[in-house]
Formats: structure tokens, C-alpha cells, sequence
């Protein structure tokens, strides 16, 4: 089965980094990428565009110019597309200009906002051009939502209710929420249900290495929220596989995801919703 992750990081990240060192134990490098990946047989992957500046703030950092891209490597993967990541604090004129240029590239898939991470609603007017770029380019716009991964993050910014008035207003984009929502899963399918231009990826609701990811499994209940949103929701077609690598290793994953999907929605939960969603990928494959 070919499978595309539609949510990975490939930037120097002090968290990611040390995730990576000591908790899914995993070669955060082009290298080890390139390994880890084909021998999942991930033949693709949409990786989020996030920096921090040496000797800031640290992820979130609020310096980094618009459009945040990666650079964990000079090169990237010729099997990885890019989010163009968003800094709401430098949206001014010229920023505005360099994302729009970037949107242009064929490697650009997308768009990525740190809902959460910067302390603005999804429908705050900040990000009005930014959605209206969206919109001229056909491009999906990829939210953060549920829980943060840093503890300077604010979770009513990051909830996915605040989608729905976004999603309403801006009928002709696409949206994606990562993370599905995480904890709100049920308010995350909710929105989805209702919105057809809502969707959502399914990565990060693990951190760790093969052992963290079994154990977690088999905790009763954990994923009770998971198994009742995707119920309720009834649109296995509106879900894309994600890892949210380096935090999780993909292999384990990939079972993980398998083992709360139900086997017909394999083929557009690890595939094809992906080529739906960000049509730019098709032409890359």
C-alpha cells in the first residue's frame, strides 16, 4: 500500500530535536528520513514550514519572517512538499509578497497556520489575506489545532470550534485541521461533519518510539474520544494519515492508524484524500 504523510517537520527545532534524541529515538535528518520513510513505504509527505531564530524565543518564536519554510537539510527530500508556515506577528507588505511568491514554487502544497502557538483565532482579520491567497491558488490552509506542544501555547486559540466560522465564510477554500482536534475530537468532527471544505489529519496524537506507542494503545480508554469522533463523523473520506515526525517513528504509526480506521477507508485515509485535498501533489509523485 502507497502511503503519503500529510504532516511531518523538517526544520531545526530546538523540541523537535530533542523529541527526537530522547523520546521516539529517531534520526531527525535528511538521512534518516529518507530511511525511515521508504521503508514505510511513504512515498510522499507534506512537511509544515515552522523556524525559530538561534538564541530567540524558541518555538513559538514570534521573529521568523512570513512565509516559514524548512531547514533541517540544504536540499530537500524529493518526495516532500512544503506548508508555507505563517508568523502572524510579520504579515506586513513585503511578507505578503514573499509568500505569495512562494506559493508559486512547485514544491509549495500549501498553507500552514500555528493556531494556538500565536494568539489569534483562526478567523481573526489577520489572516484575511492570507486565505484570500489561498483561495487565488487553490491551496489548502492547514490549521494547528487541539493541544500544543509547547506549554506557551493557549489552547482556546487552538480549539476546534473556532474552525467553523473560518470555514463558513471562506466556502472556497480548503481547510485541514491537524491533529484532528486533539482532545476535542468529537467538536473536531462536528465541524467536518458540517463543513465540506473541512477536513482533517490524523498525526501527533502519539509521541515516542515503538514501546510508548503499544503502551499508549493499550491503555484502556485512551482513545475512546478517537474511536467515537470518527463514529460520528461518517466521513472516512475527509481523513489523512499524518505522523507529525520526528515526535512519533512512522512504522508503529501507520499500524496505529490502521488498527482505529476500518480497512475500507484505507486506501483514501493513507492515499487518496491526500491527493484530493492538496492537488499540487499529483504532478510531484
Amino acid at each position: 500500500m502507497k502511503i503519503i504523510d500529510a504532516h511531518v517537520h523538517f526544520s531545526h527545532i530546538q523540541s523537535f530535536h530533542h523529541t527526537a534524541e530522547t523520546l521516539s529515538h529517531i534520526d531527525y535528518s535528511l538521512e534518516g528520513y529518507n530511511k525511515e520513510f521508504a521503508d514505510a513505504n511513504v512515498v510522499f509527505s507534506v512537511a509544515m514550514g515552522l523556524r525559530e531564530i538561534k538564541g530567540g524565543e524558541g518555538f513559538p518564536d514570534s521573529a521568523p519572517p512570513t512565509p516559514m519554510g524548512l531547514d533541517l537539510a540544504p536540499h530537500l527530500p524529493k518526495n516532500m512538499g512544503v506548508c508555507a508556515g505563517i508568523n502572524p506577528y510579520r504579515l506586513g507588505k513585503q511578507e505578503l509578497m514573499q509568500l505569495e511568491r512562494s506559493l508559486l514554487k512547485p514544491e509549495t502544497v500549501g498553507i500552514k497556520i500555528y493556531l494556538g502557538y500565536y494568539p489569534f483565532y483562526a478567523y481573526d482579520k489577520v489572516y484575511g489575506p492570507v486565505y484570500e491567497l489561498a483561495k487565488a491558488y487553490r491551496l489548502p490552509v492547514v490549521f494547528h489545532t487541539g493541544d500544543t506542544y509547547s506549554e506557551r501555547g493557549l489552547l482556546k486559540y487552538a480549539h476546534p470550534l473556532t474552525i467553523d466560522e473560518t470555514a463558513v465564510f471562506n466556502r472556497d477554500v480548503t481547510f485541514i485541521m491537524a491533529h484532528f482536534g486533539d482532545p476535542w475530537m468529537l467538536d473536531a468532527a462536528e465541524v467536518i461533519y458540517k463543513n465540506r471544505n473541512v477536513f482533517a489529519d490524523l498525526s501527533g496524537l502519539i509521541v515516542g518510539e515503538e514501546k510508548a506507542v503499544d503502551r499508549i494503545v493499550n491503555t484502556p480508554h485512551f482513545f475512546d474520544h478517537f474511536k467515537h469522533a470518527t463514529a460520528f463523523c461518517d466521513h472516512y473520506d475527509k481523513f489523512m494519515f499524518g505522523t507529525d515526525w520526528p515526535l512519533v517513528r512512522v512504522r508503529p504509526y501507520i499500524e496505529f492508524i490502521q488498527s482505529h480506521m476500518p480497512e475500507h477507508s484505507w486506501d483514501d485515509v493513507f492515499y487518496e484524500t491526500a491527493l484530493r485535498v492538496f492537488p499540487k501533489i499529483r504532478p510531484l509523485l
